[in-house]
């Protein structure tokens, strides 16, 4: 299924919540979903890279960068982490980077745009906490979804099997 948000707001309009921001799609997987996992962070990846080598359990990671455009929070080492540790896809309200090499992975990835150089590494920023992004919020364990339409949020899973 290739337009997966259209459909679901046509069957679930009233379970979920649109996250409106402009979002820029990377890696090979342009429609994925799962259990939303979060971390806040400034110009720091530290976390995002704890928590991509953990089990991902075909979860979505969820990052609150703040929408800084100074630096990335991912790039190809870390995506590639991503995928072997079976996460589904990353959501970032930042920058990455490496993103010909990104869009050659087995995997979802929306953030805000592209920046070349990478962050600082003070294993600063919190995990599994409530993000504002735009004008939803996000919580750990909600179901988030992902297309080249947008980035939609519910509180609980939805069934995608019958959707035309």
């Amino acid at each position: 299924m290739l337009d997966l948000l259209p459909d679901l707001f046509d069957q679930y309009a009233d379970d979920l919540q649109l996250v409106s921001l402009h979002w820029q799609s990377f890696g090979l997987k342009s429609v994925f979903h799962g259990q939303v996992v979060t971390v806040s962070c400034f110009e720091d990846n530290s976390k995002v890279k704890q928590l991509l080598a953990s089990p991902g359990k075909g979860r979505v990671l969820v990052v609150d960068g703040k929408g800084s455009m100074n630096k990335a929070l991912l790039g190809d080492l870390i995506a590639k982490s991503a995928i072997d540790n079976q996460w589904e896809g990353i959501i970032i309200r930042g920058c990455i980077r490496d993103v010909a090499t990104i869009n050659t992975l087995n995997l979802g990835v929306k953030a805000l745009g592209t920046h070349p150089i990478k962050t600082e590494k003070f294993d600063k920023g919190s995990v599994n906490i409530a993000l504002k992004i735009g004008q939803v919020t996000i919580t750990p364990e909600m179901y988030i979804y992902a297309d080249l339409n947008g980035v939609a949020v519910s509180h609980k899973a939805l069934d995608i099997t019958n959707l035309s």
